[in-house]
């Protein structure tokens, strides 16, 4: 047996099944097959940071979900729609199927020490990254330079998270100055910025030095249509 097979698995809290969404679920009609169905499906994606996938290349779809979590295609098909409305599943950009909060259950026994729950939310698969790319590095690898590069953005030494994802962090003074620079649009920044690392897995130094890099672009384009807008009146045309 090789000495470096990982081993994933998930850790569920003594609360998981009284969560008010987990409550709901299971009182539905059907709601206790839609339960063990999420956690088969939760387990399935433990070895694609999140992602239901029959190998690297295929996604796994209702029907194949239905035969390897034995249940019937239809009771997948429902429990899929209750999945999504209550934000337990999302439908990447090429249809696969994402498990929301796979990162505050998984656990991997290399890196389990290290790992950063609710920051982490690495959707790195090559028809999903920008340029194309293909993530060549093992999956020890990768693990170990994320980490590194996760204590270089602070995330170990207790800085707040913001966004959607938990994945932005902003001292106290970061938030104050950005609120004050962008009272309207700060929000919209943090959610823009955490959703962006989350589907591509992209990361950066310094998260308000890059909100504020996009907001300055973002005016620099504004401008630059204002000031390229034909003002000139056509035959026919009022002013």
């Amino acid at each position: 047996m090789s000495e470096n097979r990982k081993y994933y698995y998930m850790k569920l809290k003594e609360n998981f099944f009284t969560d008010a969404k987990m409550v709901i679920l299971e009182s539905m009609q059907d709601g206790l097959l839609y339960s063990n169905l999420l956690l088969k499906m939760y387990l399935m994606s433990l070895k694609y940071n999140g992602i239901l996938m029959l190998n690297d290349r295929l996604p796994h779809t209702p029907q194949t979900i239905a035969t390897f979590t034995r249940h019937q295609i239809g009771t997948v098909e429902r429990a899929i729609k209750v999945f999504l409305e209550f934000g337990f599943v999302e439908i990447l950009t090429d249809g696969s199927y994402y498990m929301s909060d796979i990162q505050l259950l998984i656990g991997q026994s290399s890196t389990e020490g290290e790992r950063k729950r609710k920051e982490r939310m690495r959707l790195k698969r090559q028809n999903l990254l920008p340029s194309g790319q293909v993530d060549k590095c093992p999956p020890e690898i990768r693990d170990k330079r994320l980490d590194i590069r996760d204590k270089e953005n602070r995330e170990c030494v207790g800085t707040p998270a913001y966004g959607r994802y938990q994945n932005v962090f902003l001292t106290d003074d970061e938030l104050t100055e950005l609120q004050k620079e962008l009272p309207a649009l700060w929000q919209t920044y943090v959610d823009r910025l955490s959703e962006y690392m989350a589907s591509t897995g992209k990361q950066y130094q310094n998260h308000a030095a890059t909100i504020r890099r996009w907001a300055a672009e973002d005016r620099k384009k504004a401008a630059t249509q204002t000031r390229n807008r034909d003002y000139s009146v056509r035959e026919g045309e009022t002013v």
